[in-house]
């Protein structure tokens, strides 16, 4: 029997799917209630934030020029911080509303990009300087989706990357410490739900560290992230009114 395999396009097409899924269940199930099906959605949407986790390693690594790297995801994270705060009926001034869900995973998958590259490739900078810009950046994604741990699960997963076990056990870790503060200051089904991470494993272990022949996939997400939010705000003011989707 031949094994299966997936290359790099059919995971982020994987992850296009249960993002997608896992914003309907916002758009028709508000608030995260504690319902099977919305549950049962939000669970499948898990797979996405690891996945784009694991492509940034990989995309880092495999660039061929990193400063454009950073300019692509500076103005993806940009463009989509507005689609997301349309979606969810977020005010785009960050804080304005609270603390928390300011803007996109976009940001901190950003701001990861800009500490990989101070970490590894910029060799100019004072190392205490550039720890503390380090640092300063890390805590810049707190008030993003996925928050700080999308940037330290992804510095972390590119130290141990071609370990996919490694990497899985560092994902657990950081998911587990983000659930346990969603689970006392933002909402305990969300945190609870955050479990479903571990189901990214056994798709992650498909890959055959190919890319994929389709070429336009490498821009298709960065298309579609925003176009479905702006479709997910559309639909909210249609079904809702100007009401807040999120917690």
């Amino acid at each position: 029997m031949k094994k299966i395999e997936l290359n790099g396009n059919q995971l982020k097409l994987i992850a296009i799917i249960a993002m997608t899924i896992d914003h309907i269940a916002d758009l028709f199930y508000p608030g995260f209630p504690a319902q099977p099906l919305p549950v049962a959605m939000h669970v499948i949407g898990r797979l996405t934030a690891p996945i784009m986790w694991f492509f940034v390693c990989e995309g880092f690594y495999y660039t061929r020029n990193v400063k454009k790297y950073m300019l692509r995801m500076f103005i993806f994270s940009v463009i989509s911080h507005f689609a997301y705060c349309f979606a969810f009926g977020i005010n785009p001034i960050p804080f304005s509303t609270g603390i928390f869900n300011q803007t996109s995973v976009m940001y901190p998958l950003f701001i990861s990009v800009v500490v990989l590259w101070l970490r590894h490739e910029e060799k100019h900078i004072n190392k205490y300087l550039k720890h503390l810009i380090i640092f300063v950046l890390i805590w810049s994604a707190f008030p993003a989706d996925w928050s700080c741990i999308a940037v330290l699960a992804i510095i972390t997963m590119y130290e141990k990357r071609g370990d996919l076990n490694a990497q899985m056990k560092f994902i657990i870790l950081w998911v587990f410490l983000y659930g346990v503060i969603s689970f006392f200051f933002v909402s305990k089904v969300y945190a609870l739900v955050s479990i479903g991470v571990v189901l990214v494993y056994p798709v992650l272990k498909l890959y055959n560290g190919e890319k994929g022949k389709v070429g336009w996939m490498k821009y298709f997400f960065y298309i579609y992230y925003p176009l479905h939010m702006v479709i997910i705000g559309v639909l909210r003011l249609l079904m809702y009114g100007n009401e807040p989707l999120l917690f």
